[in-house]
């Protein structure tokens, strides 16, 4: 009987962390009440919020990061690309524009025109980084960038869970045995006194019951380290691995979450974008301005001011499109100087112990109850397997 209730521990503990997890969609009848879906995907909306204003809130200051850029580097990384995309924007817009003039022009003075654009290049993109840096908070939402990384990908916020709490589902499991053999010693002593056949799914269902309820409670408490009888040190598992969960978090939300390409899109797409992006057509259309000076007189006296104006809208416009592709060119220098994963793990073991708490806890709190619960089935009906076995 003992082993027989270890067997039951440990099958509840597995079913329980299983669901905690699958599956990802609902599956069964009628949903909520006759089917199921796994905890964390359940409740991801929720989880998504909480994990992102966790980030943005606690653990990483748009400012600070920003800072971390130098303009000068960014220029110097993107500049090849950068010069060949004004090179073909300004080949583009003077063949749309007015392709007679510019097919009339010697080649020599094609490339002048062209050349003397790319000079203001380095400049525009140092003013642009100046205005990105002073206005960080204005120009990037972080949660948001944070919330549709996890919204993209339902599974990303699963294996953001499951990756940094598997030795806390692998201790849950080995308390399924312990527990239930302890139990079960229990339960050995009572059916040699009683035989009756009610005892085993009783003690099967309170196994289940009380090895999934103590074996969450350890996962998270105590939360300071104590000594068991006065002897033995022990502390919640998930508390005492917090330097291993703050840098296993960190290089997860680095790669994952708050990448260069999700910050990137969050500064061009996000809700605050339209402010940025009004800010660089006007500093493009600048630079056209300022280096097309040689130029200038001759194109507006012979395509007209208006059409010049045009001219330089178009160009602003198009640049645009190229935002993304060119800025990607820089990826390897940003992921390297805004070093977001060491940044989270430093932050993450300033945090109060509640507060790191609640890195994992929410997968849980809710729905606790449910697994619990599932716990207890499982052992009742093992213990009625018991009695046939008994029986028959």
């Amino acid at each position: 009987m003992p082993f027989i209730a270890a067997i039951i521990g440990y099958i509840t503990k597995r079913a329980a962390i299983e669901m905690m997890f699958r599956p990802l969609r609902f599956v069964g009848i009628w949903d909520p009440f006759l089917g199921w879906q796994g905890v964390v995907p359940r409740n991801s909306a929720r989880m998504i919020r909480t994990s992102a204003q966790l980030i943005t809130g606690k653990l990483i200051d748009p400012q600070e990061i920003a800072d971390r850029l130098d303009p000068d580097e960014v220029a110097r990384q993107i500049q090849g690309p950068l010069l060949m995309t004004i090179d073909e924007i300004a080949r583009d817009i003077m063949e749309r524009y007015h392709p007679q003039l510019w097919e009339m022009l010697p080649v020599l003075a094609q490339d002048l025109i062209i050349k003397q654009v790319q000079a203001g290049a380095p400049v525009m993109v140092r003013k642009i980084m100046h205005e990105v840096r002073t206005n960080i908070g204005e120009v990037l939402d972080v949660e948001q960038v944070a919330v549709n990384a996890l919204e993209r990908d339902k599974e990303l916020l699963v294996r953001l869970t499951r990756d940094i709490s598997r030795p806390e589902m692998a201790f849950i499991a080995r308390c399924g045995i312990y527990f239930g053999f302890a139990l079960g010693l229990v339960q050995t002593f009572v059916w040699a006194l009683t035989h009756e056949p009610l005892i085993l799914p009783i003690f099967g269902a309170t196994i289940g019951w009380i090895t999934d309820w103590l074996a969450i409670k350890l996962v998270f408490f105590p939360r300071e380290r104590r000594r068991v009888l006065g002897i033995f040190p022990f502390q919640g598992v998930f508390q005492r691995r917090r330097l291993q969960v703050a840098r296993q978090y960190g290089d997860l939300v680095a790669r994952e979450v708050m990448t260069v390409p999700n910050i990137i899109d969050g500064i061009l797409r996000g809700p605050k974008s339209d402010r940025l992006l009004t800010m660089i057509q006007r500093i493009v259309q600048k630079t056209v301005d300022e280096q097309a000076s040689i130029a200038k007189p001759f194109v507006a006296v012979a395509v007209g001011t208006r059409r010049f104006q045009e001219m330089k809208h178009a160009a602003a416009d198009k640049a645009m499109t190229y935002l993304d592709h060119t800025a990607m060119q820089a990826e390897p220098y940003a992921s390297k100087a805004l070093d977001i994963g060491n940044t989270i793990a430093e932050k993450m073991n300033r945090l109060t112990r509640e507060e790191y708490e609640g890195l994992l806890r929410p997968a849980f709190r809710q729905d606790e109850w449910k697994l619990i619960a599932v716990g207890a089935a499982i052992g009742a009906l093992v213990g009625e397997l018991q009695v046939l076995l008994l029986l028959g």
